[in-house]
C-alpha cells in the first residue's frame, strides 16, 4: 500500500477516535498503531500498562499469519494449494468458514469467500487501472461456489482450481478476538480501529457512548457524512470509495458480484452495520451492499440484534427499523 494511503488511513483512524470524547482526569489513555491485514490498526485503551496493547497488536500479526491468503503456510494458503485434498486447519479457520457459509446461505450467495479466483484478477490499489478480460472473468466466476467447501471436523476440502479469501470476514473476526483478549487482560474501556471496522469495549470512562464517524462518500478519507453511536459493540462500514478506479467512464470498485465477477453496480455507495460481532458485521456489510437497499434491508431486518445504515450514490440515506438508536444528533 502506498505510503500516502497509509498516512491517510492513520489520519482517518485518529479522527474516528477523536470523536470518542475525553476520558476522566485520572485515567491513562494508551495507543498502539500497527499495519496488518493491509490495514492500519489502532488500538486505544484506558490502561496503565502499555504492554497490554503491544501484546494485543502481536495477536493481530499471529492471526494474519494464520488467515491471510497470501502468507505461505497459512491455513488459507494451504487450503488453496492442496489440489483438492483435505487440509487440517485451526479452530479459528473452521469458525470463520462456517460463519462465512452461513452468511452466504442467508444472503443467497451475495457473500462468498470462494470469490478469490475472481478477486485476484482485479487490482484496485496500485493505480494501474486495468480491466480484466471479460472471458477470463466469466471463467473465474464459474469457480465461485461456497456450497463446494467441505468441512469434516478440523479438515477442509476445496475442489482443485477453487480458492478462498477470508478478506471479507477475517478482519472482523480478528477485531472480535482482540477485543476478547483485551477484556481478559482487564481492559474495561477501549476503542479498536481496524480500518472500516470499529470495535469498542464498554463505554467511555465518563460513562457515555463512543462516537464513530461514517465516511462521507464524496470526500477524502477522514471526512464524515454522519456520526454513529457505539455502545460497546461493532460498527462496520463497507463502501465503493475504499478501493477502486475509473476507466473509460466506468467506476470499478472492490465489492464484486459473486455471480458475474464484476463490481456490483447498484444504487449504493456504502453500508454500515451495527452489531455485537464484528465478524458478522464484516460479512453482512458486503452481503447487504451486494443485495442493494431493498433486499439488503430485508436481510438485516431478519437478523436479531443487527441494524444497518444505507447511503446511496445520490447521498440518500435509509436505515433498518432499529438503526436510529445508533445515530448521533
Amino acid at each position: 500500500m502506498a505510503l500516502k494511503r497509509v498516512f491517510a488511513l492513520i489520519l482517518a483512524a485518529m479522527t474516528a477516535l477523536s470523536l470518542g470524547g475525553c476520558a476522566s482526569a485520572d485515567t491513562e489513555k494508551q495507543t498502539e498503531v500497527g499495519f496488518y491485514l493491509d490495514t492500519v490498526i489502532m488500538l486505544t485503551a484506558y490502561v496503565e500498562d502499555a504492554s497490554v496493547l503491544k501484546d494485543a497488536m502481536a495477536e493481530c500479526g499471529r492471526y494474519e499469519q494464520l488467515l491471510s491468503r497470501t502468507v505461505e503456510g497459512s491455513d488459507v494458503w494451504r487450503i488453496n494449494h492442496a489440489g483438492g485434498k483435505p487440509v487440517k486447519v485451526s479452530e479459528d479457520t473452521i469458525t470463520l468458514l462456517r460463519t462465512a457459509m452461513e452468511v452466504s446461505e442467508i444472503s443467497g450467495g451475495a457473500f462468498d469467500v470462494t470469490i478469490a479466483p475472481v478477486s485476484t484478477m482485479w487490482d484496485f490499489t496500485s493505480g494501474a487501472k486495468i480491466v480484466p478480460d471479460a472471458g477470463d472473468i466469466e471463467r473465474a466466476a464459474a469457480l465461485v461456489d461456497y456450497t463446494r467447501i467441505g468441512i469434516d471436523g478440523d479438515a477442509v476440502t476445496l475442489p482443485e482450481g477453487m480458492m478462498i479469501d477470508l478478506g471479507g470476514i477475517a478482519k472482523g473476526y480478528i477485531a472480535d478476538a482482540v477485543k476478547a483478549y483485551l477484556a481478559d487482560r482487564g481492559v474495561r474501556s477501549a476503542v479498536l480501529s481496524f480500518g472500516g471496522n470499529i470495535v469498542t469495549i464498554g463505554l467511555k470512562p465518563d460513562g457515555s457512548c463512543w462516537k464513530v464517524g461514517v465516511q462521507d462518500i464524496d470526500k477524502p478519507t477522514g471526512e464524515y457524512m454522519l456520526v454513529a453511536k457505539n455502545f460497546g459493540g461493532s460498527t462496520v462500514t463497507s463502501g465503493i470509495y475504499e478501493r477502486g478506479f475509473e476507466a473509460d467512464g466506468v467506476y470499478y470498485h472492490h465489492i464484486l458480484d459473486t455471480a458475474t465477477g464484476w463490481p456490483v453496480q447498484n444504487e449504493l455507495a456504502s453500508v454500515t452495520i451495527f452489531s455485537d460481532s464484528s465478524m458478522w458485521g464484516d460479512a453482512l456489510a458486503t452481503a447487504a451492499f451486494a443485495l442493494g437497499t431493498e433486499k439488503g434491508t430485508a436481510l438485516i431486518e431478519g437478523i436479531d440484534g443487527v441494524e444497518a445504515l444505507f447511503i446511496a450514490r445520490d447521498r440518500a440515506v435509509s436505515m433498518t427499523s432499529g438503526a436510529a438508536e445508533y445515530m448521533a444528533d
